[in-house]
């Protein structure tokens, strides 16, 4: 029960809190820009990146975020969570005193800065289970069953925010799969390697000696 005494502390404002959300949000945008920027060097990449997430509701948004810093987990080393959390409350705030209101109010800026990690590290975790490998998400929830002997999620520079298929092996052989929750087959387990690529296709693979690339959708073309 909100009351005059907890107020200040209890009080959850919606609109306040939505519109942080959205500071936080255009920061995080920022943050991966200046990531792309310097691990890739392409202007292209940056701008196919961010008018897809122009293109996106608020919420849809958040979530495009965190599934890229999960896959891209070096997007967020070193960044400083409360820095995040005082440049949205600065953009929120439309008098100093407000500000500096929102900023010493210890319980609100630790509600705001606990809010936004759990919001956008949101990484999922390889586990195993009687000697095979499966992989949950940050909810406990299966990804991809416990029955692959090898299995690799691709650290790469998905800048269209496309789902990039998970590597696996079973039973000596390798494939590609979605995290999906229902272990879909992408690329039929036949292959005797494959490897990544930081560019389309984003594999490269061998069969009986020939060598190629597979595509996202498990298309392979020889060399």
């Amino acid at each position: 029960m909100i009351t005059q005494d907890n107020f200040d502390t209890d009080f959850r404002d919606p609109v306040e809190e939505y519109q942080i959300d959205k500071f936080v949000c255009d920061e995080m945008s920022r943050q991966l820009h200046r990531y792309i920027k310097a691990m890739k060097g392409s202007h292209s990449h940056m701008l196919r990146f961010e008018e897809r997430l122009r293109q996106l509701p608020q919420p849809e948004r958040i979530q495009a975020i965190a599934r890229y810093i999960d896959l891209n987990r070096h997007a967020i080393d070193g960044l400083d969570w409360k820095i995040v959390v005082v440049r949205a409350i600065a953009n929120y705030s439309d008098t100093y005193s407000y500000f500096n209101k929102l900023l010493t109010n210890k319980e609100r800026f630790e509600y705001y800065t606990d809010k936004i990690c759990n919001t956008y590290k949101q990484f999922h975790q390889v586990f195993e289970k009687d000697g095979k490998f499966g992989i949950r998400d940050h909810k406990g929830n299966i990804l991809v069953s416990a029955q692959y002997d090898f299995l690799r999620t691709p650290y790469i520079y998905v800048d269209d925010l496309v789902s990039v298929p998970i590597i696996a092996q079973r039973n000596g052989k390798m494939g590609l799969l979605l995290a999906d929750g229902k272990d879909t087959v992408v690329s039929p387990f036949i292959y005797d390697d494959i490897a990544v690529s930081e560019e389309p296709p984003y594999f490269e693979a061998v069969i009986d000696g020939h060598r190629g690339h597979l595509s996202i959708d498990g298309v392979f073309t020889k060399e």
